[in-house]
């Protein structure tokens, strides 16, 4: 009897590379797939705020929009035809206006040697520009019936003065006449509560004014009786 020793070694040599192929086959499809393109993994949101209309992601750094600050509107009030006196703020001299028909009078004075008459027109919203001799110079405002405010500029000065509104017998004064041949000019300002600042021109040399009835007008000069008349545009 022959031995199966070499019909079965042949044959257990074809089932192992029959083995051997299939297992071959089914490791190149598994790696075919898992060697395959990959979805890629979506990016995480970004927490950044999205930028404005502006471009700035930050709403502090976008410029903010001001309504302009309102502007203080004139007076709609009619300038009033009156009377002003008042001190300047350091209470060196006297200023006195006087308002008629959108004109203006005005007299500054420190009662000593220093005066200027100064005139010119009043705007619809109360502003006041006057000029005098030498350059003199006042700018004042009235508004809604309340004091003039404004500054006298004189010799290379500049004051400051607010005027309230005069009652009579208060109020702005002058008399001119002459008086022992000599020509005597006379300015004087009645100020509230009766104090007066004045000054008397004779021939060009200023000297403090005498005091004059604010009632009548009546003022004595060198012995003569002259009439100082309320002054008005």
């Amino acid at each position: 009897m022959k031995r199966p020793g070499p019909v079965l070694t042949l044959l257990a040599g074809l089932l192992l590379a029959a083995f051997m192929l299939s297992l071959n086959a089914t490791t190149g499809v598994r790696n075919t797939a898992s060697s395959g393109p990959r979805t890629p993994a979506a990016a995480p949101p970004s927490s950044a705020p999205p930028e404005g209309p502006t471009g700035s992601a930050n709403p502090a750094d976008r410029p903010v929009s001001r309504s302009p600050s309102p502007s203080v509107p004139p007076s709609t009030k009619p300038v009033p035809n009156a009377d002003y006196a008042g001190r300047t703020d350091d209470d060196s001299s006297a200023v006195a206006v006087s308002l008629r028909d959108g004109r203006a009078i005005a007299y500054f004075c420190d009662g000593h040697d220093k005066e200027s008459w100064l005139k010119g027109a009043v705007r619809a919203d109360g502003t006041l520009r006057l000029t005098g001799k030498n350059g003199a110079r006042l700018d004042g405002t009235l508004r809604d019936g309340g004091p003039i405010r404004g500054t006298v500029r004189l010799g290379g000065q500049r004051y400051a003065f607010t005027a309230d509104k005069a009652v009579k017998p208060s109020g702005l004064y002058r008399a001119t006449a002459t008086v022992r041949g000599a020509r005597v000019d006379g300015g004087w300002i009645v100020l509230p509560g009766g104090r007066q600042v004045g000054i008397l021109d004779r021939d060009g040399e200023p000297s403090t004014a005498p005091v004059i009835d604010p009632r009548t007008g009546t003022v004595t000069v060198d012995g003569q009786e002259l009439t100082a008349h309320p002054v008005t545009p």
